[in-house]
């Protein structure tokens, strides 16, 4: 009987690890399709133009956005860079962020500053400079990842956590970020806060407002 049961118990074993394999295999791909559309909705050429004729209060800034190691199976890598509109080769932000899944719903972009950032100014026009660096030459902005939700409407909005985001620009010692990122708009409020949480550089009335240009 037992000699019987063996062909048997081996089919379903063979199944089971089948069927496990099948479903670890198609939630990878689910994965990857996600962080794909969360890329291309991040991806581009946005501008606060609008908003700072609208309101003297912000400045017209240009906000690029561009993959880079593509290829790479479960995360998404954006080179980022942002400049005021009038002095749009002199950016004073360049980072790199690596989208994520961490959670049912839940995206993390992970924050890094770029080695020599000024060799990446207008990275998008010689691709190739991104060859030659790796993510491990990275330097990671500890605490200052930002978390998203997906939102019924197809957005995507979250934020960083608490305190965790270490400052010392202009007096600060800690930053927030808030992000909104819709197909044709990204929404993103940078606030430096005191050691007595008094907000000491960034916006005050609410984000800027990057629309999609490119």
């Amino acid at each position: 009987m037992t000699k019987l049961l063996l062909p048997y118990l081996a089919c379903l074993l063979f199944l089971i690890c089948a069927c496990s394999s099948s479903k670890t295999a198609a939630g990878k791909d689910n994965t990857n399709t996600e962080l794909d559309q969360l890329q291309a909705m991040m991806a581009g050429t946005f501008s606060s133009a609008a908003q700072s004729l609208e309101d003297t209060a912000y400045f017209s800034i240009n906000l690029v956005m561009y993959p880079i190691w593509e290829g790479q199976s479960d995360t998404r890598w954006l080179y980022v860079e942002q400049a005021v509109t009038a002095y749009i080769d002199q950016p004073y932000r360049q980072r790199v962020y690596r989208l994520a899944k961490v959670g049912e719903n839940l995206y993390e972009s992970k924050v890094y500053e770029l080695p020599q950032p000024e060799r990446f100014v207008h990275g998008w026009l010689d691709p190739a400079l991104f060859a030659k660096i790796s993510s491990d030459s990275l330097i990671t902005r500890q605490g200052c990842a930002v978390y998203l939700e997906k939102d019924g409407e197809g957005c995507y909005s979250g934020s960083t956590k608490e305190k965790d985001c270490l400052s010392s620009l202009r007096g600060a010692t800690y930053a927030t970020s808030k992000v909104n990122i819709c197909e044709d708009a990204v929404l993103s409020w940078d606030q430096g806060w005191s050691d007595t949480d008094e907000q000491v550089w960034g916006a005050v009335k609410g984000g800027y407002v990057f629309q999609r240009i490119e």
